[in-house]
């Protein structure tokens, strides 16, 4: 398992590399829409083909995820589950809140996680068991009990109805919490494992976009809702992430 992080290490970094190159040159890029507030560039593919390409030729029998490439099967029992890069319109607008996310997965169990944000060269790592940290410094969840001690992440997606955002930020302000949002989920809940939020929900949320920071948020010593159990390495649904004492105040957000 540590030559595949190490591996990880190197492949984020080359990964975010090139994405960066492309934000330093927005004007050039191809964009599509995928679907109603869903776009995706030649950053976007790029990216994920660089690491795709990587982890095949190291690890030619691991299975791989990935939103633009979709499932990649395998034979060893691992699975890379990426996002080349999640906020792709803060990207594509010049925001500096996208990032990079490798999550691997064995057993149902995700071993690390790795998120790296170029624009601002922040790199959120955790392997299972050995804790987590922001640049190579320890990272620990915050204390908080109940909402109103800080704000939350509340994800919202062309999946999220109208009548589940007015529950959710109703109920975040009858708590007397603040609600936070960047564009990017995995940004955001890495947010939470360096204790600078509270928690994160979302109704729908994608593997490739949390399967890595929940890694970081479990090690960083928060709770999270059993996603993978419940979801799968290529699924989507309901998430809750955050400190253990407002965790129940997190789920009671989400209809």
């Amino acid at each position: 398992m540590d030559e595949r992080y190490d591996f990880g290490l190197t492949v984020i970094a080359e990964a975010g590399a090139l994405a960066l190159s492309f934000f330093h040159d927005l004007g050039s890029l191809n964009v599509t829409e995928k679907g109603p507030q869903d776009l995706v560039s030649q950053a976007d593919r790029e990216t994920e083909a660089l690491i795709k390409s990587a982890i095949a030729e190291r690890f030619p029998g691991d299975a791989f995820v990935g939103e633009e490439t979709g499932v990649t099967t395998g034979s060893s029992g691992g699975t890379w589950v990426v996002d080349p890069i999640d906020g792709t319109t803060p990207f594509l607008l010049g925001m500096t809140s996208w990032c990079v996310s490798i999550a691997y997965v064995t057993d149902n169990d995700t071993d690390f996680g790795l998120i790296f944000a170029p624009a601002t060269g922040d790199l959120y790592a955790a392997q299972r068991g050995a804790g987590a940290t922001l640049n190579g410094q320890p990272i620990h969840v915050g204390n908080a009990t109940t909402l109103s001690a800080g704000s939350t992440g509340i994800g919202t997606s062309n999946k999220t109805t109208l009548e589940e955002i007015i529950f959710m930020v109703t109920g975040l302000h009858t708590a007397g919490g603040m609600l936070y949002r960047v564009g990017s989920g995995a940004l955001t809940l890495c947010y939470v494992a360096a204790g600078q939020l509270v928690g994160y929900v979302e109704p729908v949320i994608n593997s490739w976009d949390c399967l890595a920071a929940l890694c970081i948020i479990r090690e960083a010593g928060g709770r999270t809702s059993p996603f993978l159990e419940e979801f799968g390495v290529a699924g989507s649904g309901r998430l809750v992430a955050g400190t253990p004492g407002a965790y129940e105040a997190l789920e009671a957000l989400l209809p």
